[in-house]
């Protein structure tokens, strides 16, 4: 299903490229993995446009871009795992954007039975289905039914993995 916009309203086309992503990357971000086993293999992408939406029914959301070639395989799983990833992760976050066959080189990973992959450490991790894509723009934004939910309580203080201007971080140690 396609959503159309509201207002067909004109736009400014001339916005340049890399003012906008430099004024998109103001905003920090949380990143995620998104991964899944299909037909034996491990496949995966990181996202930093994961968000919550709606607690009935359960769902969340991420965006692909277009062009990428891990979405269409992927969104072939019967299910999906999304973990967000904590500040340790960095490493693992570069590695999930690089050389598909070496995504999960050394990833500590957990799969459900029905594909969901999920990764170790992570703060939260989510067994998701597809249930909406929206194409929007150069992107494809991803609404995912949630089917069960874990996430770290055992003390101690992880803190997320951040994504801001084009680079990743922690947030500060609460005072």
């Amino acid at each position: 299903m396609t959503a159309q916009p509201l207002v067909d309203a004109p736009t400014n086309q001339d916005l340049d490229p890399q003012a906008l992503r430099k004024a998109f990357g103001v905003f920090p971000t949380g990143v995620v993995a998104v991964a899944a086993e299909v037909e034996g293999e491990l496949i995966g992408l990181a996202a930093s446009s994961f968000t919550s939406v709606s607690l009935s029914p359960p769902l969340v959301s991420f965006s692909v871009a277009a062009t990428s070639k891990t979405w269409p395989a992927l969104r072939r799983a019967s299910h999906l795992g999304v973990t967000v990833l904590a500040d340790h992760h960095g490493e693992v976050c570069r590695q999930l954007a690089g050389a598909v066959e070496h995504r999960f080189d050394g990833v500590a990973v957990k799969a459900t039975e029905e594909g969901a992959v999920t990764l170790d450490e992570g703060l939260a991790r989510f067994d998701c289905t597809v249930y909406l894509e929206v194409e929007a723009g150069d992107h494809t934004l991803v609404l995912l039914r949630l089917h069960a939910v874990d996430h770290a309580d055992d003390g101690t203080v992880l803190r997320p993995l951040v994504f801001h201007r084009s680079g990743f971080g922690s947030l500060a140690q609460p005072a």
